[in-house]
């Protein structure tokens, strides 16, 4: 058992390290030519050149905007896929990002809000009506809450919030400009401002999430087992769920809707550390930080000069993990 411990520590203070690494070349590496040493003279002697002030004015809030989004939607997606013993589950496939995305443009078209505080409590409130509504859809029925039952329902719910998206977009076209590149996900272009308000939410779920970890390996087991364990299942959902909202709803108030973070790295730590949530949970954010910075890092080169959005590269990868997983039948049940 200490050899387990010991390893999986080990482990995890390489994913650090890794992360660490990809934190440097996001700082180092752009369209503005720079180099890993200029970062370290950016903070330690800025004498005020362009270089210096790309790499502290844009690359920084950048690298943290992305490290910060990767870490919300990986914990969300692993308390989602957890609770709902749902391996596909995820704030995107389950319809929570198209719900954020759908509650700031209405935002945006209807009642002119332009701020990050006003995107954020639109994108909170977005969040928990599309979870509680999925998870209600899912539940329906005299065979209760199935995995399959879960992916079709959050299909179909993202499948109409885009529709009203679209429709909301199309109601009011000056809006468009100013939504469409965040639709699409990106952490470029958000300087400081964008993260402070949305920070403590996050570090709060984030906090949270550390302390489920018992519980959910309870209750993921089944509910019948957690509540001969004297566990209030439904206080376990009900917290769950919170933290989804504010990890999965902030993540979408900060860099837009970014798609399967939260879906492949549950599925990559669990092959790493197993099925233990106090692992799972640590992991899961510092892997999902890292995702996230490697894709940010691919998106300025994909294309160069010109740079896509974020989440257009982590469809890249998502896309096939998610038939891989839909191959396997994981859906069944």
């Amino acid at each position: 058992m200490a050899r387990q411990t010991l390893a999986k520590l080990a482990g995890l203070v390489v994913a650090l390290t890794i992360t660490c690494f990809l934190f440097m070349i996001s700082l180092g590496y752009g369209y503005t030519p720079t180099t890993i040493g200029m970062v370290f003279e950016a903070y330690q002697a800025n004498d005020g050149s362009a270089e210096h002030s790309v790499i502290t004015t844009m690359r920084m809030p950048r690298a943290l905007l992305a490290v910060l989004v990767g870490a919300a939607l990986a914990v969300s997606g692993l308390i989602m896929q957890a609770l709902t013993r749902n391996p596909m589950a995820s704030p995107g496939i389950l319809g929570v990002n198209a719900g954020a995305s759908l509650a700031v443009v209405i935002a945006v078209t209807m009642f002119s809000v332009s701020s990050l505080s006003g995107y954020m409590w639109f994108a909170f409130a977005g969040a928990f009506i599309a979870a509680i509504t999925v998870y209600a859809l899912g539940a329906s029925g005299p065979e209760g809450l199935t995995p399959l039952k879960m992916t079709l329902a959050g299909a179909a719910l993202a499948a109409l919030f885009s529709s009203f998206t679209s429709f909301f977009l199309i109601l009011n076209e000056q809006t468009l400009d100013q939504v469409l590149f965040w639709l699409s996900g990106s952490v470029e272009g958000r300087g400081m401002e964008v993260i402070g308000p949305v920070l403590p939410f996050l570090l709060l779920g984030f906090v949270l999430s550390l302390f489920m970890g018992v519980k959910i390996n309870a209750l993921s087991v089944g509910e019948d087992v957690a509540k001969g364990l004297g566990q209030r299942t439904w206080v376990v959902k009900g917290a769950g769920l919170f933290i989804v909202v504010l990890l999965s709803g902030g993540a979408v108030a900060m860099a837009g809707p970014i798609g399967f973070i939260g879906l492949i790295i549950p599925h990559i730590t669990r092959g790493l550390v197993g099925v233990d949530h106090r692992w799972l949970i640590p992991y899961c954010a510092v892997l999902g930080a890292a995702l996230l910075l490697a894709s940010d890092i691919a998106a300025r080169f994909i294309l160069y000069p010109t740079e896509v959005p974020v989440g257009v590269a982590t469809a890249v990868v998502g896309a096939p993990f998610f038939i891989y997983l839909a191959r396997k039948g994981v859906m069944k049940g």
